[in-house]
């Protein structure tokens, strides 16, 4: 009997310490008995996280948009950020779904957790949230090394952007996420982080929606000094501001457009959009002797 309790003292020992416990950005304890090997990914920047910590192989299920990098294409979708299929969520058998917290399939995610699958909440706030992620991601899924090694870089990069823009003239900037209608991104989103870091200052930074519609009006009445829009498919693009001769962004030739998925996706490549839409701002600089 003595022998017996010993053995299953030990064993559970053995599980306390196989179990994996980190929190969300949603400040939420997540909990998994082992490494995660089938996980879902509930939005495109999560997929790319998942992969950068090492564990591609490990999605069983991705929503729309997922293409990054080549062999997520090949992932079996679940539905879009908006709506999951949730049957088939089950039917993947997963044992760890990431999700992200602004999405609209929020009731569906409930109806996961509710069937007792873990639910990591990926949402960074900030350039340094990106890393933070990949890291726990690595936690969850057993791939500690890589991921650790992949945060470390990426924090590299930050530092040396960092340290190159720190200090520069500001540049009031309207970033513009769509055309028809007109989008931009307030201060509650992570671009307006990136646009810091360069020594960008977001001219829509104090509204309360963090993806609000805007009128032509109010950008011409702020009179930013440049304008960053981001090329996705069937978007018109900056050239909207060009018959404004009186805007200064237009007199100084500040209108500019870079990949929109290095920006308004908080994943790892993220850093890079960092870096191209600090070149643009430096350029905007360049241009004031002009």
């Amino acid at each position: 009997m003595r022998k017996t309790m010993l053995l299953l003292a030990c064993a559970l020992a053995v599980q306390a310490q196989a179990a994996i416990t980190v929190k969300d950005d949603a400040g939420r304890s997540v909990t998994i008995a082992k490494p995660a090997e089938r996980v879902i990914s509930m939005a495109p920047h999560v997929t790319e996280m998942l992969f950068a910590a090492g564990g591609g192989k490990r999605i069983v299920g991705a929503v729309s948009y997922s293409d990054y990098p080549e062999a997520a294409k090949s992932i079996p979708r679940i539905g879009s950020n908006r709506e999951i299929d949730i049957e088939r969520v089950i039917a993947l058998k997963p044992d760890l779904i990431v999700a992200w917290m602004h999405n609209s399939s929020e009731r569906q995610i409930e109806m996961v957790k509710q069937l007792g699958i873990p639910v990591f909440q990926s949402d960074p706030q900030t350039l340094e949230n990106i890393p933070e992620n990949v890291a726990r991601l690595g936690q969850l899924m057993g791939t500690d090394t890589e991921a650790r090694a992949t945060a470390a870089q990426l924090r590299q990069q930050l530092a040396g952007l960092r340290a190159r823009y720190a200090n520069r003239p500001p540049v009031r900037t309207f970033y513009q996420v769509w055309d028809k209608p007109l989008y931009t991104l307030s201060g509650k989103h992570i671009v307006t982080d990136a646009l810091r870091l360069c020594g960008g200052e977001n001219i829509f930074d104090k509204l309360a929606t963090t993806a609000p519609m805007v009128s032509v009006e109010s950008v011409l009445q702020a009179d930013p000094e440049a304008v960053i829009g981001t090329a996705e498919k069937n978007y018109g693009g900056v050239g909207l501001w060009e018959p404004y001769r009186s805007m200064l962004a237009v007199r100084k030739n500040n209108l500019f457009t870079l990949d929109g998925d290095l920006l308004n996706r908080a994943g790892p490549r993220m850093i890079l959009g960092a870096a191209a839409l600090c070149d643009k701002l430096e350029l905007a600089r360049q241009h004031r002797g002009k």
